[in-house]
C-alpha cells in the first residue's frame, strides 16, 4: 500500500515538473547584418566581433549573423534593407548615398582629412548632424570605421592628370564619379563585391580606393600601378533599424551600445595598423606602389578644388558650419 507521504511527494514533483514544462524558455532573438565586403576584410571581421562581443553580454539573448560580400543584399541595397526592417542591422560606406544628402559625402570631400587624425577629427565634427539625418530615416548610427586613404590604381603610368584621360574608371559614389567626368574618363558605376570580374574582363581599368580593396580585389592581377595620393579617408557606418533598436529591452540596448563604442576604438585600430601591411602586400604581389608626381599631384588637387566647390554648394550652411568646426579642432 501507497503511504500518504508518499503520494504527497509524488504529487509534489509532479507539480513542479508542470510548472518547469508551463514556463516559457528564455527568449532568443535573432538579428541579420548584411555587409558589402569579405570575410576577411578587417571590416568585416570587426562585424564579426561585434556579434559575438552582443552575443556575450546578452548570454544568447540576442544573436547577429554577419552576411558578408553583399551576400544577402548589394551594398547600394543595404541601407534601404535596414529602413525597410528586411535586415535589423547593415553597414555600408556611407558616402555612397551622397545623393540622398550631401552630408553623407562629407568625408570624400577631397584633401579635407587625408589623416587618421584629421579624420577623426571631421568625425567628431560631423557626427551629430549625420546622426540626425539617419535618424530622420529610421536608422539609429552605432559607428563609424575609417578605410585607409584613397590612392589611384591604373594599368598604366600616370606622370600627369592628362595621362588619365580615357581610362575606364571605375566610380563607387558621387566623387569618384565627377572626379571621372572632370578628367575625361569613361566612369563606371561598381561596388566593391563586383570589383574583382570588372577587373578581370576589362571593364575598368583604374579606380581610387585603398589599400584594402585592391587585396581584396587581387588587383595585381590585372593591374600595374598604385599612386599614394591619399585624397581622402572614406568611412563605413553600420546603424539599427531604429524601430526594431527600441522595441529591445534596456539591458540588451546598453550592450549593444558598449559592444559599438568597442568596435569603433577596434575598428579604427585595425585600419591604421594595416594600412601599410596592405601596401607591402600588394608590392610583394608585383604591382608598383609610387607616389605622385609633383604634376599628378598639382592635378588632384585643381579637380580636388572643383569637387569641394561642388559639395560645400550641394551642403549649403550646414556643411559649411561642419567644416568650419573641423577646422577649428
Amino acid at each position: 500500500m501507497i503511504s500518504r507521504r508518499t503520494l504527497a511527494a509524488a504529487a509534489f514533483a509532479f507539480g513542479i515538473s508542470a510548472l518547469a514544462l508551463a514556463a516559457p524558455a528564455t527568449a532568443q532573438t535573432k538579428w541579420n547584418l548584411p555587409g558589402a565586403y569579405p570575410s576577411d576584410n578587417p571590416h568585416t571581421e570587426n562585424l564579426v566581433a561585434f556579434s559575438k562581443d552582443v552575443e556575450a553580454a546578452t548570454s544568447g539573448k540576442l544573436i547577429i549573423t554577419i552576411h558578408p560580400g553583399a551576400s544577402l543584399f548589394k551594398a547600394p541595397e543595404i541601407k534601404r534593407a535596414v529602413q525597410s526592417g528586411q535586415a535589423q542591422m547593415g553597414e555600408v560606406l556611407l558616402s555612397i548615398h551622397e545623393n540622398e544628402d550631401p552630408l553623407f559625402g562629407i568625408d570624400v570631400v577631397p584633401f579635407l582629412a587625408t589623416s587618421f587624425a584629421d579624420s577623426m577629427k571631421l568625425y567628431k565634427a560631423s557626427k551629430p548632424a549625420v546622426e540626425k539625418k539617419l535618424a530622420a530615416q529610421g536608422l539609429q548610427l552605432l559607428f563609424m570605421v575609417p578605410w585607409a586613404p584613397q590612392g589611384v590604381y591604373a594599368k598604366k603610368e600616370l606622370n600627369t592628370i592628362e595621362d588619365m584621360k580615357g581610362l575606364k574608371w571605375r566610380s563607387y559614389n558621387v566623387g569618384t564619379a565627377r572626379l571621372g567626368e572632370l578628367l575625361g574618363m569613361q566612369s563606371v558605376t561598381i561596388q566593391a563585391a563586383e570589383l574583382p570580374q570588372a577587373l578581370a574582363t576589362g571593364v575598368v581599368n583604374s579606380f581610387m580606393s585603398s589599400g584594402g580593396t585592391g587585396y581584396d580585389s587581387k588587383v595585381w592581377e590585372s593591374l600595374t600601378h598604385f599612386y599614394d595620393v591619399q585624397a581622402w579617408i572614406p568611412k563605413d557606418a553600420t546603424f539599427v533599424n531604429k524601430a526594431a533598436f527600441e522595441a529591445l529591452d534596456k539591458p540588451t540596448q546598453e550592450a549593444i551600445l558598449k559592444a559599438a563604442a568597442t568596435a569603433e576604438a577596434r575598428g579604427w585600430k585595425a585600419w591604421e595598423d594595416k594600412t601599410n601591411w596592405y601596401l607591402d602586400q600588394l608590392k610583394a604581389k608585383g604591382l608598383k606602389i609610387l607616389q605622385p608626381t609633383p604634376a599628378l599631384t598639382a592635378g588632384f588637387k585643381k579637380a580636388g578644388e572643383t569637387l569641394t566647390a561642388d559639395w560645400l554648394k550641394k551642403a549649403g550652411t550646414d556643411g559649411q558650419a561642419i567644416v568650419d568646426s573641423y577646422k577649428k579642432m
